[in-house]
């Protein structure tokens, strides 16, 4: 079989929801042939559908040559650890975001990458969304001009009992909402903006009795003196995903993420010279969500390509950065 049409065996560690969305969104190009979990029933469950093998530890999955690609969805405590151990296996590593409680926590694991000469993708899974893809086309085309700003908020309202989950718990997660969806917003600005020079922001508990904060505000600047304005949130109350991008010459204005979110849409405002009223187009995209099968996709081909993802751990590493500055100028030391 060439390289070309190679199918790819998939190991994923950490059978709960994501990983179960991980191993329905495979695709034509990948395989699960191995499953593994602490909880070795959700391992189980999973294998069975597939026909997958159930291993018992981390170290019996990633010894399979079988596996090419780990698909890594556990707490946020043990991401690093096991992209690590993964990567030190020889194995490409498909890991969630934030891929580590903290930057810190991600030097030995780039550093190894580069050793190994592996494909290490990070799982900032909003970029693939259909309304994001479009985004990024706009943008690309040049039809915004030069980018002023960028505003967006992300929040949910989170559920009776949220904060004696995982999530709660520091050593566990690293933080609260500025570590969990935070991210997301962190990583769609860079990549629209580039690389913030100046960082200011807070985070704070306000409603969940809980050591972690469950709102972080944040405003990134670049060296151009573009800002990103974010807020994110688990006292929304009812979801909401907003993001507005500000050029010269038009906004983007991109909202819901599907199902409990909202319909998935887009606006493009193209300013007209003579200022006035924009002209105005729209996208919705009612249909399924398949910005994971669209990211694994692409996970093959910087594999088959020999290419640097475009999502990976540098910007995983730049997102965590900026959370631990604001973490530790809010007080939250025991946090990222």
């Amino acid at each position: 079989m060439s390289g070309l049409d190679k199918i790819y065996g998939i190991g994923i560690v950490g059978c709960g929801m994501i990983g179960q969305k991980r191993a329905k969104a495979l695709g034509s190009g990948g395989q699960l042939v191995a499953c593994a979990d602490i909880d070795i029933s959700r391992a189980e469950n999973l294998a069975k559908g597939f026909g997958a093998r159930v291993c018992l530890d981390l170290q019996e999955l990633i010894e399979l040559p079988e596996v090419d690609i780990v698909v890594i969805a556990t707490l946020h405590n043990s991401l690093a650890e096991i992209t690590l151990a993964s990567i030190n296996a020889g194995k490409h590593v498909l890991v969630e975001k934030p891929a580590a409680r903290s930057a810190l926590e991600l030097e030995p694991v780039i550093a190894a990458a580069k050793r190994q000469n592996v494909k290490v993708h990070v799982g900032f899974n909003h970029r693939y969304h259909r309304a994001l893809r479009k985004a990024r086309e706009i943008f690309d085309s040049g039809e915004l001009g030069e980018l002023m700003f960028i505003r967006a908020r992300y929040g949910h309202g989170a559920r009776i009992g949220y904060d004696r989950e995982w999530r709660a718990n520091p050593a566990l997660s690293g933080g609260g909402e500025l570590i969990d969806q935070g991210p997301h917003l962190i990583d769609l600005s860079r990549w629209f903006l580039g690389e913030f020079v100046e960082v200011k922001g807070f985070a704070h508990t306000y409603y969940w009795d809980m050591p972690v904060d469950d709102n972080g505000f944040m405003i990134l600047k670049t060296e151009k003196q573009q800002v990103a304005f974010l807020h994110a949130s688990c006292t929304e109350w009812k979801n909401l995903f907003s993001m507005e991008i500000y050029g010269r010459e038009g906004k983007l204005d991109i909202s819901g993420l599907g199902g409990s979110y909202g319909l998935e849409r887009l606006t493009h405002y193209k300013m007209l010279p003579e200022m006035g009223p924009p002209e105005t187009t729209s996208w919705e995209y009612p249909m399924g969500d398949d910005s994971w099968m669209v990211e694994m996709a692409e996970f093959y081909e910087d594999i088959r390509l020999n290419r640097t993802p475009s999502s990976g751990l540098k910007d995983a590493y730049e997102s965590l950065k900026v959370v631990q500055q604001i973490y530790r100028e809010s007080g939250y030391d025991h946090c990222a």
